[in-house]
C-alpha cells in the first residue's frame, strides 16, 4: 500500500518525471502533457499523468533532498511499477564552463550523504546513469542542436555550504555541478532493476555567483523537459 501517493494501480506510468518542486510538476503537466489528470495531493506532493506525443507519462513532484526523494521512488517502482526514473531539476554550477541555463546529463552522481554507508561498510558504491536512457537523452539533444555537459555530479545533503570554496575541492576533480538528488536515485533504481537518468539545468553558478530567480528555476527550463520526454522508449 502506498502511503504518500493516493493514487490507483494504472494510474501511473511506467515513465515518471521527477522535479523536487510539486508546482513544477503542475508546470511540465500543463505545458507539456495532453489530458493530464491530477493523481496526487498527498501532503501537496503533487503528481499527474498524461500523454506526450501518445505515449503515457507521468510527472510526480518528490521534495527536496535524497530522503525525501527516495519515499517517492520506492513507493512508484513498488507500488505502481514505474520502470523509468528521469529526474528534471537545477543545479548549481561548479565549473566556469558549465553556465547559466546549461543542461548537464549526469553520468554519475558522487555524494555528500551518508545514504550508501550503512549499505556498504568500509566501501563505496558508485550510483551511475542508465546506460540507454543517457544514449537517448544524449541523442536527442544533439538532434535538436540542445548543448549538453556529460559527466559527475554531486549529490549533496546541505543546500547551504560551510564556506565559499568549499566547491572547489569538488570542482578540481571535474565535478560538474551540485544538487540534491540524483545519487539517491540512481542508487534505488540500481537496487530494483529499473532505468534513471538526471536531466539538469543550471540554475546558479558557485564560479561566478549568478543565479536565476525563483520564478525562472520553475518556468524557463523547456529545453530539459523536452530532452526528458524524448528519452524514455
Amino acid at each position: 500500500m502506498s502511503i504518500h501517493i493516493d493514487a490507483e494501480k494504472g494510474d501511473i506510468a511506467e515513465t515518471v518525471l521527477l522535479p523536487g518542486d510539486p508546482l513544477r510538476a503542475k508546470w511540465i503537466a500543463e505545458e507539456f502533457l495532453e489530458n493530464a489528470v491530477q493523481y496526487n495531493n498527498v501532503r501537496g506532493m503533487l503528481g499527474y499523468t498524461g500523454t506526450f506525443q501518445g505515449k503515457k507519462v507521468s510527472v510526480q513532484g518528490t521534495g527536496m533532498g535524497i530522503p525525501s526523494t527516495l519515499i517517492y521512488c520506492h513507493e512508484l517502482i513498488n507500488e505502481f511499477g514505474v520502470r523509468n526514473l528521469i529526474r528534471v531539476g537545477s543545479a548549481g554550477s561548479y565549473q566556469e564552463k558549465v553556465k547559466i541555463n546549461d543542461i548537464v546529463l549526469a553520468m554519475a552522481a558522487s555524494s555528500t550523504s551518508g545514504i550508501n554507508t550503512a549499505r556498504f561498510p568500509g566501501a563505496h558504491f558508485s550510483p551511475t546513469a542508465d546506460f540507454k536512457l543517457f544514449l537517448n537523452a544524449a541523442n536527442y539533444a544533439h538532434s535538436e542542436n540542445i548543448p549538453v555537459h556529460a559527466g559527475n555530479i554531486l549529490s549533496a545533503d546541505a543546500f547551504y555550504e560551510e564556506g565559499e570554496n568549499e566547491y572547489r575541492k569538488w570542482a578540481k576533480f571535474d565535478i560538474l555541478c551540485v544538487e540534491m538528488e540524483t545519487a539517491g536515485i540512481y542508487t534505488v533504481a540500481a537496487q530494483h532493476g529499473v532505468s534513471a537518468l538526471s536531466v539538469l539545468t543550471i540554475s546558479d553558478s558557485l564560479v561566478t555567483g549568478e543565479s536565476l530567480t525563483a520564478e525562472d528555476r520553475e518556468r524557463s527550463f523547456s529545453n530539459m523537459i523536452k530532452i526528458a520526454l524524448n528519452t524514455a522508449e
